[in-house]
């Protein structure tokens, strides 16, 4: 068995798309998902399977959401031992400076990183810091300067619905949940 995260992204945002988690892994149990666990309540399920295909799960994933919830939830599906490895190659500066945001921002396929860089543009290295590495942009910005960079304004990129963003608190505690 493979261990997977799934990523739901916009859910429980500005009572917007409401998915009550013990609902949703119930769900992902009652579509022969197991060992299924949910983290807070913005979208983050830990299941394993014993399929390999992640575009398969992720349709599979986004079918039985709109079933359920009758509105459709871009999903992004990321192998747990990729989600630790990403982690073990993030820059040294990823979430170490107190006082600053530090986040990750996963691409959802077909999307690429290199097409997300383009379409954000470069980091302004003195309000920001920016690297990836596979399909993790790790991202980091003093709280004070944080409306200044370049990178704040992901959410107006035209790439955004094939985003999705946690913060370093979240990857790293589910990091330790799929250990």
């Amino acid at each position: 068995m493979t261990k997977y995260i799934a990523f739901l992204r916009g859910i429980n945002v500005g009572g917007k798309n409401k998915v009550p988690m013990p609902e949703l892994k119930i769900l992902f149990e009652q579509n022969g998902f197991v060992d299924v666990m949910t983290y807070i309540n913005s979208g983050n399920v830990i299941f394993s399977s014993n399929r390999f295909d992640m575009e398969e799960i992720k349709k599979e994933c986004e079918a039985f959401i709109v079933d359920k919830f009758y509105f459709k939830i871009p999903v992004a599906i990321i192998p747990g031992k990729d989600l630790l490895d990403a982690l073990d190659n993030a820059p040294s500066w990823w979430n170490k400076e107190e006082d600053s945001k530090h986040n990750a921002i996963f691409v959802i396929p077909p999307i690429t990183v290199d097409e997300v860089f383009k379409d954000i543009g470069a980091a302004k290295p003195e309000y920001e810091k920016v690297d990836f590495y596979g399909r993790v942009i790790f991202w980091s910005a003093p709280i004070k300067t944080f409306s200044r960079t370049r990178w704040s304004k992901v959410t107006s990129s035209s790439l955004y619905d094939k985003l999705t963003i946690r913060n370093a608190n979240t990857v790293n505690k589910l990091a330790l949940l799929i250990k």
